[in-house]
């Protein structure tokens, strides 16, 4: 059902799901460098997808670096560099290697590459105890520092697990993740999306509009809701607007009737306008404010937080856009500079503002939006 409501959107989460396969199969030893992929067809009829969602995902990897096409032999995975006895190892873990860090590890790689460093890369699925084997083999692997994405979230002492990762015995920069409850005693190096300020500027967005009363929907089980909750409260402060209706939920319980229940909840609230976390949260609001025959942008404007595929929806989704890329590549950029200069390089805590990529679901001309900026925060010895 939730497929007939998103099937633009839908072809998209597989084509990001095959990338990712293949990605990590070609960072783990899976695909050796040298060795030959399956036929397309021959992976098409593995993965259940079609031919051309394949052909699309190793043109992707192409664009990478990580494959190579040779006339009439096949698709192989690229040959490396050759190794140096004093090449920088780095080894990244992430979360996910589906949505919203492929762009994230794209940075990390072309930071890297360029510095002449090898990326070893390992995937926690959100779990504590694959994290702490994940990591364990990345040490094993003999890197030099470590680029990670913990599930500070979901840890009873999020401050203790951040005293672990920066007791190991190589320099550690979290991407994606700081203590933010901290304020200036966080003592983490890290590199950070500004997630209260993008919130923040989709409710501004929306009051310029003419929009008072905005609702907020979340997913309730994301370490980024918390900031996107508090810069939102914050923008409806200090805007004088209306307490807002909002509602929050977890990932696997948004469908389409739970779309209408939220859809219903809006008009009984009489919003006119909602962030929205994520894309696939929002595309499925849009569909039931359909049902509901209510016009978007005419009677609901909606911005999407993520970006991730907003623009493949039914109406183009306006979204608040996380600037995932430069954030893996500046936090490769700070891990080396503490590789080179140890504790002489100063503790960077850096975020970087998200930019609002205006399309037609909230009733503004593309091109209105919010610029991208970034902010660093002092470092606490300042």
């Amino acid at each position: 059902m939730a497929h007939r409501e998103i099937p633009a959107a839908g072809r998209e989460l597989k084509f990001r799901a095959l990338v990712a396969q293949l990605r990590q199969g070609m960072l783990d030893g899976t695909w050796p460098p040298g060795s030959k992929l399956p036929t397309e067809r021959a992976l098409a009829a593995g993965s259940g997808v079609s031919v051309t969602t394949v052909r699309r995902a190793y043109e992707d990897l192409v664009a990478l670096g990580l494959v190579e096409r040779r006339q009439g032999a096949g698709t192989f995975a690229a040959q490396r560099p050759e190794e140096h006895p004093d090449r920088r190892v780095v080894g990244v873990l992430v979360p996910d290697t589906a949505f919203y860090y492929p762009r994230v590890l794209h940075g990390i790689e072309k930071e890297l590459a360029a510095a002449g460093a090898r990326l070893v890369l390992a995937c926690s699925h959100y779990d504590p105890d694959e994290e702490d084997a994940a990591v364990e083999r990345l040490l094993t692997a003999g890197v030099h520092g470590l680029l990670l994405v913990p599930t500070l979230h979901t840890a009873t002492d999020p401050g203790r697990r951040a005293e672990e990762l920066l007791a190991l015995p190589v320099p550690a920069v979290l991407v994606e993740r700081r203590l933010a409850a901290y304020g200036p005693g966080d003592p983490t190096e890290h590199v950070c999306t500004d997630h209260e300020g993008g919130a923040y500027d989709a409710v501004r967005h929306l009051r310029g509009l003419g929009h008072c009363r905005i609702a907020l929907l979340v997913r309730s089980d994301a370490p980024t809701t918390a900031p996107i909750e508090s810069g939102f409260a914050r923008a409806v402060s200090d805007l004088g607007l209306p307490a807002p209706w909002h509602e929050s939920d977890v990932m696997r319980e948004w469908n389409p009737e739970r779309a209408d229940r939220a859809v219903a909840g809006l008009r009984a609230a009489g919003a006119t306008a909602a962030l929205c976390f994520g894309d696939r949260e929002a595309t499925l609001v849009l569909g039931a404010a359909r049902r509901a025959a209510l016009r978007v942008p005419g009677d609901l404007a909606l911005i999407s937080y993520d970006n991730e595929f907003a623009d493949v929806a039914e109406t183009p989704l306006t979204a608040v856009s996380p600037p995932k890329f430069q954030v893996g590549r500046l936090a490769a950029q700070t891990l080396l500079r503490r590789l080179a200069e140890g504790d002489a390089s100063p503790l960077h805590q850096v975020q970087l503002r998200p930019r609002l990529v205006v399309r037609a679901s909230c009733g503004a001309t593309p091109g209105d939006g919010v610029r991208a900026g970034a902010q660093k925060s002092p470092s606490p010895a300042h």
